[in-house]
């Protein structure tokens, strides 16, 4: 569970789409966010179809405990000109982060279960394999994403999926572009309109209504996710470009099942220190096309 079986047919868990480069302006839908001053262009990439499952992250895990960890400069776009975002001066992973991994089963149980009683980790497979792994920090997420074979999506990347490209979607759901229908038959948000439990929390790709434009799932909704950037005012121009400059917080889009319905608009942006954990922090990995 959690690997080889996702989503209404069953798929694989790792299965990876490819989102079409183009250009957008961020955080703009013409609708609930009009502030057009930020235009971007991508390249072409993948985005996985998933977020990161729990039954994905375990062996991971196992690997770290294990012995393993990301190669100094690892994570990087390599199919962009230069090597990397920002014309090739990416940095990819920092050796001095290998430090914030832990090293025993022990101590990853602990640290995953940040959100008891909302933590979908467990010590040991169960039944929870096919929910979204959350609890996991900044680092994690990206070391996670190296192992996989893949890097943490910069927040233009993200963005551009999440609004359809020049869609400039609403929802990421939003078909047409300017919809704004939005309920709990698209996404895990506001507790399903109750009072939240741990059943707010779906297995991943429950909800293909609310699949994006080139069919990535739950990209509002059941966990919010990580991005490569440091929060900041967008820069522009950007082409392939991330805010990779020193600063407090990391990039998370997407809202969580806890989140209100502005948090999962395509638009909408939050930021969070990378070593905290929250039970609605979760992850996506990026690919080369």
């Amino acid at each position: 569970m959690g690997v080889s079986s996702c989503g209404p047919t069953g798929e694989s868990c790792c299965t990876s789409l490819g989102v079409v480069g183009g250009a957008f302006l961020r955080s703009y839908d013409g609708i609930t966010f009009t502030d057009s001053s930020a235009p971007a262009r991508i390249s072409s990439f993948r985005l996985d179809k998933y977020e990161v499952t729990v039954g994905r992250f375990r062996p991971f895990v196992a690997a770290v405990v294990g012995g393993w960890a990301p190669s100094t400069g690892a994570g990087k776009h390599t199919h962009l000109r230069g090597g990397g975002v920002n014309g090739g001066t990416e940095g990819g992973w920092d050796a001095s982060w290998t430090a914030l991994l832990a090293t025993t089963a022990a101590q990853w149980t602990t640290s995953l279960q940040c959100g008891y009683p909302y933590g979908t980790w467990t010590s040991s497979p169960g039944a929870d394999e096919s929910l979204p792994i959350n609890c996991e920090t900044w680092y994690e997420a990206y070391a996670f994403c190296i192992w996989d074979g893949g890097f943490l999506p910069t927040e233009a990347e993200w963005n551009y999926a999440a609004a359809g490209g020049s869609d400039q979607r609403v929802y990421p759901w939003s078909n047409p572009a300017s919809s704004t229908t939005a309920d709990y038959t698209y996404a895990s948000y506001n507790c399903l309109g109750d009072s939240c439990s741990f059943q707010d929390i779906l297995a991943v790709g429950s909800d293909p209504t609310g699949n994006g434009k080139w069919g990535q799932s739950d990209l509002g909704g059941n966990v919010a996710e990580w991005n490569l950037d440091v929060q900041a005012p967008y820069a522009t121009p950007c082409t392939d470009c991330a805010n990779l400059a020193a600063g407090p917080n990391r990039a998370i889009r997407g809202g969580g099942f806890t989140s209100d319905l502005t948090s999962v608009l395509a638009s909408g942006r939050d930021a969070n220190t990378p070593t905290t954990r929250n039970e609605i922090y979760g992850v996506r990995c990026a690919r080369t096309p």
